[in-house]
């Protein structure tokens, strides 16, 4: 099997490179050898690369810029995942795509199904959405995998500002009114393995069915929690970290106004995904240690 995954350099890329590598080939792409805000030259690239699966983990990520950058980021997460889904049918590819919760307008009182009315409420969750759309419309196979709250052992992400912050100043003020699940990206690379392998089997058996999937963490928290969890964890796995921080303070959102705005319940039901693919992801607190044990190595 031959995979193709963009984004390499990313969070969720670069832990694809891993996960996927006992299923066959792997191409992995950074932006200079895959560039989404050139959508026109995707077509070519997968017709000299003729891969089975392509796995598009490349995305414009910068949720407060994309207000100032709406085309740009439509172009690169809109856009390309069409083109890539075009180019996939062509040479009968099977994609992997990841979309996100921002799709949601954050309204609903429980956790989100694939089913729930999309309602995006920031410039980000509209160029997402559109790529959904463009990928649906290419009737290629496809598997678009939400996620929500991504974090990595390396990268720009809440665990890596928390750590750095916490090294720093002694106090800190915490939004505590938007819900989530902290999703790790190498379980997110995991499920996707786990994910790739069941569908190609359908795919040989012609019994496979192209759809949207939650892929999220266990449990859930707000971005206070997940900041007092961050630090409780990093005293025992990090030690040798230097920890100012004394006191995290709750506050809600309205204090801390940002660019775009976030919706405030990003809970993903995953049942779907675990009917379908037999995958129980793990509690967030599980996959928050194993992340800082990893920053620790």
């Amino acid at each position: 099997m031959k995979l193709l995954v963009t984004g390499a350099n990313g969070q969720v890329g670069w832990e694809l490179a891993r996960s996927l590598m006992p299923l066959g080939e792997v191409i992995a792409l950074d932006r200079r050898r895959c560039d989404l805000s050139r959508p026109e030259t995707l077509a070519a690239l997968v017709a000299d690369l003729v891969p089975d699966v392509i796995v598009n983990a490349a995305a414009y990520t910068a949720v407060d810029k994309a207000e100032s950058e709406e085309a740009l980021a439509t172009t690169i997460n809109g856009a390309a995942p069409g083109e890539l889904a075009r180019a996939a049918k062509s040479v009968g590819a099977l994609l992997i795509h990841y979309s996100t919760d921002y799709v949601f307008d954050g309204s609903k009182s429980g956790p989100y199904t694939e089913d729930d009315p999309v309602a995006p409420v920031n410039a980000y969750g509209r160029s997402k959405l559109a790529g959904e759309v463009a990928i649906r419309e290419s009737c290629c196979d496809h598997l678009i995998l939400r996620t929500t709250w991504v974090f990595a052992a390396r990268g720009g992400n809440f665990v890596r500002t928390m750590l750095r912050l916490g090294a720093e100043r002694e106090v800190l003020r915490v939004v505590a009114d938007q819900h989530g699940a902290p999703t790790w990206a190498r379980n997110i690379a995991d499920a996707t393995a786990h994910v790739v392998t069941r569908a190609q089997r359908e795919r040989c058996d012609g019994d496979f069915a192209s759809g949207i999937f939650n892929l999220a963490s266990a449990g859930e928290t707000n971005w206070h929690g997940f900041a007092e969890a961050i630090f409780a964890t990093a005293r025992t796995a990090l030690p040798e970290l230097t920890m100012k921080v004394a006191s995290v303070e709750p506050i809600p959102a309205s204090a801390y106004p940002t660019p775009a705005a976030r919706p405030a319940n990003s809970r993903l039901s995953a049942d779907r995904l675990a009917a379908r693919f037999g995958i129980a992801m793990p509690q967030w607190q599980d996959a928050l240690r194993r992340c800082l044990e990893d920053i620790a190595r």
